[in-house]
Parts: C-alpha cells; structure tokens; sequence
C-alpha cells in the first residue's frame, strides 16, 4: 500500500473543504497519510499570521491529530544534497519545501500537493496533485 505525505497547500484546502479532498484521503485511508514537521510549522505560522489567530488555532490543533506526524532529521542528507543541487543548477526553493520534499523521498512517500512546479525538481521524488486529479 502506497504511503502519502501531504504538503501544507493540500492541508489548507482540506480545512477549507476544496477538492473533494476528504473523499480523496478516505479514498486512499487515513492511516495511509502524514503530514510533515514543517507542514505544521507552517499551519501554526499561518493561523498566527491571520487576522484571526484566535479563530484558526483550534482549527489546526483539531485537524493535526487526524495524521501521523513525520520527523525530517531523516531527512537531512537528501534536504542538504538536493538544496546544494539545485543552487549550483540556479532552481533555488523555499527550504521548507525541500524539506517537505526529501522527507517523502527519504520515506518512500507519495508527495501530494499542487506545487509540482518547484518539488518537481527534488530528485526522486513520486509527485501527485490531487487538486486535479484521484490518487494513484
């Protein structure tokens, strides 16, 4: 059974309901998905960012327990070889991106999110966008 680690942009658009989202995880079952520690880092930030802090913080620690988190101090290695890749190649992304990335890599994890155009470039990476298409 295939593993899948949801980006931040696929969690945002599950709390707001788009995509047939819940479907699509139900579809693959939720014990199949995780989320990573910079997709937290990131919810957390963007609820504190918000005008309405107060109102999205119980939204993300609602929504956090339904997925294993998943640690990227594996991760590392793949993060610092493909970061110095891609600088070398001029194909600079937001570190947490790559770290979001490699860690599926690393995990041997179907990375779903609908920012092909920058994770496409993290080297061996199983990329799906279930915005615009089911899971496969």
């Amino acid at each position: 059974m295939k593993r899948y680690l949801l980006d931040t942009n696929i969690c945002i658009y599950f709390l707001k309901g788009l995509y047939q989202l819940d479907r699509k995880i139900e579809q693959v079952g939720p014990a199949n998905c995780f989320i990573s520690e910079m997709t937290v880092a990131e919810l957390k930030y963007g609820a504190e960012n918000s005008k309405t802090p107060e109102v999205l913080r119980p939204i993300i620690a609602a929504f956090l327990p339904k997925f294993v988190v998943i640690p990227v101090y594996d991760a590392l290695d793949v993060y610092a070889a493909e970061k110095a890749r891609l600088r070398k190649q001029g194909l600079i992304i937001d570190d947490f991106d790559i770290l979001i990335g490699a860690t599926a890599v690393v995990n041997n994890m179907v990375m779903v999110s609908n920012n092909h155009k920058h994770l496409s470039r993290i080297s061996n990476i199983d990329l799906q966008d279930w915005t615009t298409a089911e899971p496969g």
